[in-house]
């Protein structure tokens, strides 16, 4: 055991003199698409709400509210342990970091394995949401600051192509975890159709006789059996019986992410102390000082007193919280403003490509704004971010009220193209921000750095999601209680069951919908829902200004801060 920790410490994987630098991009891209698919964690959503009816939800199923927040806990502990691990980062190098992310991301899917097993939430949120959290993160900022000293000609290049990874993951992770899922699936107990079956409530529960015993049952009508992993036959299953196939899928993918994770993490090597590229010279003072890139070293907790960390943290924050608020809601927006007026085109297999063109955008903006950036500089590019990003989310309420007066398909290619920028910036900002801090606090210690500033990646990871569906269900039951002033209060009753005096039980029982209500309304009224979003757009769009405000403020740190005995002559 001391001989394989002697192994991954840094002093032992320093590459010899005539190393290839390009075989290190590899290792980072291996580790970043595992990771990365935790941006597929949705295709999980339905089956954990499942495990126990398989074919539907039973009274004793995890409720999605509960699920999706696993997601969340994930990336809050992605940026905690990103911060906690930056100093150790530094000094035990990449390869210690990377078997521990490994360790972590895959033990992470084993212990959430066990808790699917056993139906215990807690345990899928310690193992996938906090232990597999923390592997994301140590992953995540492992090869930053490897890649950053063996690419010191083109940074931002360097951490776009291992932060493309991380965008892409969750394109390649998806169509496996569903094969995963079909592959493990089995349909419970079919007990036959509902009218042949003697069936009894308990509490709100169904129940049936199974072999002399009173079971836990499902109903599963025409429309739910034609939605099943494997189409089956309408009617009566018992509760318990079958596998949803989630638990299996992530012992799977434990296991396939820690043999690679690991193999990438022996993959890594780091550059000889004062190792430059061959025939490459460092920028002589004016160059680095219009890209604004220095030459001098900040250490980890000096940075922390500087305004500069606290500006480019409000930076990425803002940038992270608008794009991600979009990612999280892209398929049902999409739907709701275009699969009213539009129905013929925008239909689910049109949605179903526009999220892999989500994940494709993400992934290239994140090498091509990285890249563009050694050209014209970080703190330009994240200028072009938030004024072009500002004007595209502006424009999303426009392209909704357009479609909504005027269905016309040149709307739906607006939206598109505005949404797939907009998502190219989104990992643009992520795979720039690494190289943004090397030209402002230098590299010394920009992997500790970088782990600290992901700390607003946390915050954004659950404010993007609650302002978008708060926003939602603000604008939602506006639009509700604004059709419901105008229609016919006989109709209403007549449809409904019940007068208006009850639209807020019938609204929160999902009985009164939208598009239920537009069939009572008269001839030309408009569908409020393309409107849905316009707030919050506006907001996103707000939060671009501010961050165009901080990232306008960042100076070059200042000269008290810097580390007096590192100083280099390169960046």
């Amino acid at each position: 055991m001391a001989g394989l920790l002697d192994a991954l410490k840094k002093e032992r994987i320093v590459a010899p003199p005539d190393y290839n630098r390009w075989r290190v991009p590899p290792a980072s891209i291996s580790i970043h698409l595992c990771i990365g698919s935790v941006y597929a964690w949705s295709i999980f959503n339905t089956p954990l709400t499942r495990v126990r009816g398989v074919v539907a939800g039973a009274a004793s199923d995890w409720e999605l509210s509960s699920v999706v927040w696993v997601f969340s806990v994930a990336i809050v502990f992605l940026g905690l342990s990103a911060a906690v691990a930056g100093r150790w980062l530094e000094r035990v190098g990449p390869r210690m970091v990377g078997v521990t992310a490994a360790c972590l991301w895959g033990g992470g899917f084993f212990v959430g394995a066990l808790g699917i097993a056993l139906h215990q939430l807690p345990l899928l949120y310690l193992g996938y949401g906090v232990l597999g959290g923390a592997g994301l993160g140590l992953g995540y900022v492992s090869p930053v600051s490897t890649l950053i000293r063996w690419f010191p000609d083109r940074r931002g290049m360097a951490t776009g192509m291992a932060i493309m990874g991380f965008g892409g993951g969750a394109m390649i992770a998806a169509p496996v975890q569903e094969w995963l899922l079909s592959l493990y699936y089995r349909a419970p107990e079919y007990l036959g159709a509902a009218s042949d079956v003697v069936l009894r409530n308990e509490g709100g529960r169904r129940l049936a006789e199974v072999a002399g015993q009173l079971r836990e049952v499902v109903i599963v009508g025409s429309s739910e059996a034609a939605s099943m992993v494997h189409p089956g036959p309408e009617g009566v299953y018992v509760v318990g019986t079958g596998s949803t196939g989630v638990a299996a899928t992530f012992v799977t993918l434990g296991v396939v992410y820690f043999v690679v994770m690991i193999a990438a993490a022996f993959s890594y090597r780091v550059p000889p102390e004062g190792w430059t590229p061959a025939g490459w010279t460092p920028p002589t003072e004016g160059q680095a000082s219009r890209k604004m890139i220095t030459r001098h070293h900040v250490d980890i907790d000096r940075a922390l007193a500087t305004p500069q960390f606290y500006l480019l943290w409000v930076v990425l924050c803002f940038n992270v919280t608008a794009g991600i608020g979009v990612l999280g809601v892209a398929k049902t927006m999409m739907t709701e403003i275009f699969g009213t007026t539009l129905p013929d085109v925008v239909d689910g297999g049109f949605a179903a490509t526009y999220v892999l063109m989500i994940s494709v955008f993400n992934m290239a903006g994140r090498f091509c704004w990285a890249s563009l950036s050694d050209v014209i500089g970080r703190k330009t590019t994240y200028t072009v971010f938030f004024v072009l990003g500002t004007a595209l989310y502006l424009s999303i309420p426009y392209t909704a009220q357009q479609v909504s007066a005027s269905p016309a398909v040149v709307w739906l290619v607006v939206f598109y193209a505005v949404t797939m920028i907009i998502f190219t910036m989104y990992g643009g900002g992520f795979a720039t921000i690494p190289a943004y801090l090397a030209d402002v606090f230098g590299t010394k210690f920009v992997g500790g750095i970088h782990g600290r500033i992901l700390t607003a990646w946390s915050i954004a990871g659950v404010l993007g999601p609650v302002l978008i569906t708060s926003l939602r269900a603000s604008a939602l039951r506006d639009a509700l209680d604004e059709l419901a002033s105008r229609v016919d209060p006989a109709a209403f009753e007549a449809k409904f069951g019940a007068g208006l005096d009850r639209l807020d039980a019938l609204v929160e029982a999902k009985t009164v919908t939208i598009a239920k209500l537009m069939e009572l309304m008269p001839e030309g009224t408009v569908d409020p829902s393309a409107t849905l979003y316009n707030s919050t757009m506006l907001v996103m769009a707000g939060l671009l200004v501010v961050a165009l405000v901080a990232n306008a403020l960042v100076r070059p740190v200042d000269a008290r801060h810097h580390l007096k005995d590192a100083l280099r002559s390169s960046p």
